[in-house]
């Protein structure tokens, strides 16, 4: 493309942009001066269409286990521990931790009995008052009863509502006082009287209560206390904050830290709590889709606790709509970690299967749907993915019960991908399978090697889920960047391998500080904090992986393989624009003086919205705490000089994430009027810019070239190269007088 005259050395092109400015570019590429630096390396990059690998839409996601109270305790926001009694076991007397005891042996006695209107859940509580207003033994102030601190304190919060229901009966007349009160009971956050008669509540009766609560404290409790001598009996108590995510029950601030992920499936409900122990005790989604009343609970032998399984499978499938990710329903096969269904035995267990899968994605004339449409969502539930078992592959009855598992459910639903808990990593699987699991759980040196892991992995059959990854051990602590940095190199080899790595997601979840079962985890929280290790902003910084287009890239350094990389195209579906982002692990103690080259770019970067994210910080075992939860947080900053070619200053132990928003871009093949007219409305202001801010009289060189760029009404005008030996003032006094710059009487404030 070319101008007449002697303006034939002018190449100018015409970039359309989503934004709101123009930019007119050409002058100074990238440059950096003075930077000293232990290693210098080169990061090539291959950004042209023909080269790039879309990535599995599935990539990341998240893993969720009932462990540490993950759900019980956590995300699923019922205040209340042990709300039917029913934590102690069937058989009374029986434990009612964490419920205690307000009053002494003299006011007051309590015990469980089998006298609940529930027939799955027959433990209820009676309690005696002794004392009375009037009589012998007075009643202290206040009264005798009980108190549930919830788990380790309920999060009160001022103006806020809460929903109470409890089931009572009582022998006679009596006054209740239900409250939110503090831990030591003497502020009262909330409360209201129930008067029992006895003719009312001579049998269970269901009372439901709305408190907006008074004042603050987030390590309150719920108490119950009567000062009428006589007999009552309670059962099935629940306190519910009325805001939850949707209404669906789900602690809204936990479940923004997930959502943030952008996950793109989730794995439920384990893990361990699959399998139990015991199979006694292993999960049984049919006794959760009763009301929660009616739900029998089970203890959870693996990671030692009790949960009443108000998050059951219904609500677990309502959860990952929630997200808007695609549910992964892991289901026991038979086997626990203790004993085995023999493959003889098992088809009661496959029908089992095939019936959570109908509940999930009947139509609302079938057995099950009808069941899910009862619970108030007739539209089917997304289920794509079914992993049989979890961890079982090595056990002697497994193979067997796979097998018939997965024909039976292949032959009625043969679009669900069946996933095994066989590695085919390294050799073929000898079962037919959709993915295989694969897990691992090492140190950060060893994770950070194993970025190479699926190389060799065949690239026909079935794709690996690695579902459960993480460092551990002594240099992953409470969640360090040490092992942040693992696992970030970890991943940029499945992205590098996305083409037989299908889906993978961290473990685990979620931790409440006050019962670590299991140390690192990405959301750290109690009943009212909660942070994120370093090990989730390396997730977080992967969110944009799923779906986007790998391409090529190779890293030229004098290190010894602390340098790994990859880069991606991704669209903001917000902003409505494509970014190329570059990820770089610096796993060693140097910094690195890094050169990014990236050819084959068919469109243009917006320099002026392109940022350098990095996680870092002063000790590789850094940690986030309730104290200092962003110690180790991502930091992003403006990216200056952002180009096709760029120097970058990589931060010893570091995750450096370079995003680079791009423009789509057209070249002339000669002036239009539309295109004149653009350069028109600005060009004063932007000769006068150039030569006050760049050149004033400076004499310009044949191979001079530009980049600077200016923006008009969405169009980005960029001049490439001036191969000139004129003064830029003649430069633009000769574009005057061809009438592409006419006479510069414009208003340079306009720009």
């Amino acid at each position: 493309m070319e101008l007449q005259g002697t303006m034939n050395c002018l190449g100018v092109r015409i970039t359309a942009l989503f934004s709101a400015l123009i930019l007119i570019s050409g002058l100074c590429g990238s440059r950096a001066h003075g930077l000293e630096a232990n290693q210098t390396a080169v990061l090539k990059v291959n950004a042209s269409s023909r080269s790039g690998r879309k990535m599995s839409d599935t990539l990341f996601g998240v893993f969720f286990e009932e462990i540490n109270h993950a759900g019980a305790g956590g995300i699923w926001a019922e205040l209340v521990s042990n709300r039917g009694f029913e934590a102690g076991g069937p058989n009374t007397p029986s434990n009612i931790d964490p419920w205690s005891i307000i009053g002494n042996d003299s006011t007051i006695f309590v015990a469980t009995d089998r006298t609940s209107c529930f027939e799955l859940n027959k433990v209820a509580l009676r309690v005696e008052v002794l004392c009375d207003n009037t009589g012998p033994i007075i009643c202290p102030a206040g009264g005798v009863g009980i108190y549930n601190p919830g788990y380790w304190g309920m999060n009160i919060e001022d103006g806020k509502e809460y929903k109470i229901v409890l089931y009572v009966r009582t022998s006679s007349a009596m006054n209740l006082s239900v409250s939110l009160t503090s831990p030591d009971g003497l502020q009262n956050l909330a409360s209201s009287t129930i008067m029992a008669d006895e003719s009312d509540m001579s049998n269970w009766t269901k009372v439901e209560l709305l408190f907006i609560a008074q004042g603050s404290n987030a390590k309150s409790r719920l108490q119950l206390t009567a000062s009428d001598k006589g007999v009552v009996w309670f059962d099935q108590i629940s306190v519910m904050p009325v805001d939850t995510y949707k209404g669906h029950g789900f602690r809204k601030d936990l479940f923004a830290m997930v959502a943030d992920l952008k996950p793109r499936f989730l794995r439920f409900p384990g893990g361990c709590f699959v399998e139990g122990e015991w199979l006694r005790n292993a999960f049984r989604w049919k006794g959760t889709l009763v009301p929660w009343e009616e739900r029998s609970g089970h203890f959870g032998d693996v990671w030692m606790y009790w949960t009443d399984d108000g998050l059951g499978y219904y609500e677990f499938l309502q959860l990952a709509e929630d997200l808007g990710t695609s549910a992964v329903w892991v289901v026991n096969n038979g086997i626990s970690h203790n004993d085995q269904v023999a493959t003889t035995n098992i088809l009661p267990f496959v029908k089992d299967t095939l019936d959570s899968i109908e509940f999930a994605r009947g139509s609302v004339n079938s057995t099950w749907g009808s069941l899910r449409a009862a619970m108030g969502h007739p539209i089917p539930f997304e289920l794509k993915y079914l992993a049989i078992g979890n961890e079982d592959c090595g056990k002697k009855n497994y193979r067997g019960n796979y097998l018939k598992f997965y024909y039976a459910i292949k032959a009625t639903y043969p679009d669900i991908e069946i996933i095994t808990n066989c590695d085919g990593s390294s050799t073929p699987l000898d079962h037919p399978a959709d993915m295989y699991d694969f897990h691992i759980y090492t140190s950060s040196n060893n994770l950070f090697a194993m970025s190479k892991q699926f190389d060799r992995t065949s690239r026909s059959g079935p794709k690996a889920f690695v579902s459960e990854y993480a460092v551990t051990g002594s240099d992953a602590g409470k969640g360090s960047l040490l092992a942040a940095l693992g696992e970030a190199g970890f991943l940029l080899g499945l992205e590098r391998n996305s083409d037989v790595v299908e889906m993978a997601s961290y473990a685990p979840l979620f931790v409440n500080d006050n019962d670590r079962r299991w140390n690192p985890d990405a959301i750290v929280f109690n009943s009212w904090q909660l942070y994120g290790t370093p090990s989730y902003w390396v997730q977080y910084l992967f969110k944009e992986s799923s779906g986007a287009i790998y391409l090529p890239s190779i890293i030229q350094a004098n290190s010894s393989g602390s340098l790994l990389s990859s880069a991606i195209l991704w669209e903001n579906t917000k902003e409505n624009n494509k970014n190329l982002k570059i990820k770089i692990v610096n796993f060693g103690s140097d910094i690195v003086n890094l050169k990014i080259t990236i050819t084959g770019l068919e469109e243009t970067i917006n320099s002026s919205g392109a940022s350098k994210t990095i996680l870092t910080s002063g000790n590789v075992m850094d940690e986030n705490s309730f104290g200092i939860p962003n110690k180790v947080v991502p930091l992003e900053h403006a990216l200056l000089d952002a180009g096709t070619e760029m120097l970058v200053v990589i931060s010893p132990h570091s995750l450096t994430s370079i995003n680079l928003p791009l423009v789509s871009t057209t070249y002339l093949d000669e002036w239009n009027t539309e295109s004149v007219e653009k350069l028109k409305k600005y060009q004063a202001a932007y000769a006068r810019r150039l030569k006050a801010k760049y050149f004033s009289n400076k004499t310009l060189n044949g191979d001079d070239i530009f980049n600077h760029e200016t923006t008009v009404d969405n169009v980005v005008i960029k001049s490439s190269r001036w191969p000139c030996t004129r003064s830029f003032a003649d430069l633009i006094q000769n574009m005057e007088e061809q009438n592409k710059f006419p006479s510069s009487t414009e208003n340079e404030s306009s720009i």
